[in-house]
């Protein structure tokens, strides 16, 4: 990481009002001292590239409006009161050249990097995008929130690893929260800690995972406030805004492309750029030569040049949701405005990490008819991306873009299933059956109502079959036992099986289903009642079960699963020679994909609570344990309350907050348990909307 400089100490001085850059009389160790004491943010090295490249809206007038024949719009941050830091990703900064360090200790950084204070060389735009929300086209929407402060060149030394995914050579930095912006709506351009810490930690959670995504850099709160209702039950309050730092080769997404749209025949809405062909021309040229430099190269002709470019969004979007899929990870909100065009995770919203696998599982509360669920994931990208073919037409031929999407779904399979062959440990050979392991495996966990990712964690504890073993029975029942302690218990599968629709509404549905089909298709659909009507029927069942005889259920189906992998793990054995190498092998592997640690909700809710009450250490915390999610940190099992008597450290509570009363009651009163643990009782509770 390059630093230019060592920090000064409490020498450093800051003249209100007057920039070193006039301080410049002649050049002696004065002058010297001063170039050493600006702050490290005002060192980044911009060069604003996409602004330079794609038009820019004439206007600067404030307030929402519809921006015709432009892909950006000049804004102006609106600062914060006495904003701080919640939080850096010391990793994150590295990729701007950056140290942590030096940034949280930095006076002026919480206002530049709160939008507060503009750094040299920045340029606050606001992109227009718009967008299908929920299958429907919405029109023009826009960073309604996010403020592009520019793009920082890489610094020397960076990982040629990193300068392979981004062969731009800058990074895009945008702060999300920093007001209004002609694309804010009806919303006033604000994000509060709660969301703000969400995104940041599953930002950077992702990235230790192995998952492409957006960075985070920090996160920075402050005494301004807004009114947020955050169930929509009718009672505001106020939250502190905050301000996250996010970092990435662009934010350009599917939705980008989507501004040049006719008149949607659903909605009657079009791009506010609709028949500006032209400019669609150069969003491409820009997006191809600088993130996808090789198709540039490799395809002079244009229209196999944008063929190809196309193949490789859609390759690496069906690599991207095989991945999501892997580790349990709902987005929440996939419209094609939160799709990149670089295949990386974008927008964490109302996202979760699957506790209980429930292929059904909806992790966004406002999704009622379950169109971004879990398992719906994989084909919602496929016609997301139909959508981003649409958007590039006629640059883009339809016929050549079907022949790409046709490929989608053996491509994704392919994915999924090399990462569900390691999650496994099926190494050494790929045999027709392991696609049925995988699925029995999967419908085992369902029916146990077995938890997601420590039951895979879990596998590698199952040992392979060995010639003459004499204790075979014995070590099924102990790994059976094993795996029976990530199973639901008969109250939790109670209540994860109650139907979330009241029961006089249902049967309404079902009449009007089979009495007006047309009306009933207006206002709900069948896989909503299908899914009602499942759950109704398994409850049923568990009423009529006892706690006994379910775990005996449990048992048999995972002593029958296990024995089937066993058989498996037995054929990898087959010619090998040293058999304990194989097996070392498989442990580290599986070890090695299959995390410890993901960032639960509940994980996120109490760091959170100790944030709203000022104490930012849980935040930091789980920042930590979340960047080695695959390994065991001795001193990090527990939340950093723990031991402390539900009292945060002096040094580490917020100085612009008083306690709040009703966090007695919240997270530092629960019981707590392990990161790597099920999730506790009251977790179920927790609502993301």
């Amino acid at each position: 990481m390059a630093y230019l400089g060592r920090r000064l100490g409490p020498s450093r001085i800051f003249l209100p009002g007057v920039s070193v850059f006039r301080l410049t009389s002649s050049v002696g160790m004065e002058d010297m001292g001063l170039a050493m004491s600006r702050s490290p943010l005002e060192r980044l090295d911009f060069d604003n590239l996409a602004l330079r490249k794609l038009p820019m809206d004439p206007s600067e007038e404030p307030g929402v409006r519809q921006v015709k024949g432009a892909c950006f719009s000049r804004v102006k941050p609106q600062p914060v009161t006495k904003p701080r830091f919640v939080a850096v990703s010391h990793e994150a900064l590295a990729l701007l050249g950056l140290n942590g360090e030096e940034v949280m200790n930095d006076p002026l950084g919480p206002e530049y990097l709160s939008g507060s204070k503009v750094m040299p060389g920045s340029e606050p735009a606001a992109h227009c995008y718009c967008g299908h929300q929920f299958g429907q086209f919405a029109g023009q929407l826009g960073d309604g929130a996010a403020c592009y402060l520019g793009e920082v060149k890489v610094p020397p030394g960076q990982d040629p690893e990193l300068l392979r995914e981004n062969p731009s050579g800058r990074w895009e930095i945008q702060v999300k929260g920093a007001g209004l912006t002609p694309y804010s709506r009806q919303a006033d351009g604000r994000k509060v800690l709660r969301s703000s810490i969400r995104e940041f930690l599953c930002s950077e959670a992702m990235f230790f995972l192995g998952i492409p995504t957006t960075r985070a850099g920090s996160v920075v709160t402050s005494d301004s406030r807004v009114i947020r209702d955050v169930y929509y039950s009718g009672h505001p309050r106020h939250e502190k805004c905050s301000v996250v730092l996010r970092i990435a080769p662009t934010f350009i997404r599917f939705g980008s492309f989507e501004i040049f749209k006719r008149a949607d025949e659903f909605t009657g809405r079009q791009g506010p750029s609709y028949g500006r062909d032209e400019i669609r021309g150069q969003m491409m040229d820009y997006v191809i030569e600088m993130f996808y430099p090789e198709i540039q190269q490799n395809f002079p002709d244009r229209v196999e040049r944008n063929v190809a470019f196309f193949r490789e969004v859609m390759v690496r979007t069906a690599r991207l949701v095989a991945q999501w899929q892997c580790v349990g990870f709902c987005h929440g909100v996939l419209n094609t405005d939160n799709m990149s065009i670089l295949g990386v995770t974008l927008d964490y919203g109302p996202y979760g990490f699957m506790d209980r696998f429930d292929p059904d599982f909806i992790c966004n509360a406002s999704d009622n008819s379950g169109r971004y669920s879990y398992q719906a994931q994989p084909a919602i990208c496929r016609w997301n991306l139909v959508k981003l073919a649409e958007a590039l037409a006629p640059e883009l031929p339809p016929d050549r873009a079907e022949a790409v999407i046709d490929e989608y779904m053996d491509l994704y399979n392919g994915f999924y299933l090399e990462n569900m062959r390691k999650k496994l440990g099926l190494l050494k050979k790929e045999e027709p059956e392991d696609e049925m392991l995988i699925t029995e495996l999967l419908q085992t966990m369902h029916n146990t109502g077995a938890d997601f990712t420590n039951t895979f964690r879990s596998l590698s504890q199952i040992p392979c079959p060995v010639e003459g073993e004499t204790e075979g029975e014995d070590l099924i029942r102990q790994t059976t036992g094993l795996l029976l302690e990530q199973c639901a218990s008969l109250e939790e599968l109670k209540a994860a099986n109650k139907p979330t629709m009241d029961p006089r509404e249902l049967a309404m549905l079902l009449s009007l289903a089979q009495s007006n089909p047309t009306l009933f298709q207006m206002i709900s659909d069948r896989m909503t009642i299908a899914r009602q009507l499942d759950k109704l029927s398994k409850l049923k069942n568990l009423m009529e079960t006892g706690q006994e005889e379910l775990r005996s259920k449990q048992a048999e189906e995972w002593t029958s699963w296990i024995t089937r992998y066993r058989k498996r793990l037995g054929r990898e054995l087959e010619g090998q020679s040293d058999i304990q190498a194989v097996q070392d092998e498989r442990v580290k592997v599986m070890d090695s994909t299959n995390p410890r640690v993901v960032l639960r909700n509940y994980i996120a809710q109490n760091a959170i609570e100790a944030a709203e009450n000022g104490d930012f250490s849980e935040v930091q915390r789980v920042l930590k344990v979340l960047e080695k999610p695959f390994s065991a940190q001795p001193g990090l099992e527990l939340p950093a309350w723990v031991g402390k008597g539900g009292t945060p450290e002096e040094a580490e509570r917020d100085e612009g907050e008083e306690p709040q009363q009703e966090a007695a009651s919240t997270s530092t009163s629960r019981d707590p348990v392990p990161y790597d643990s099920k999730p506790p009782a009251w977790a179920h509770e927790i609502c993301v909307t």
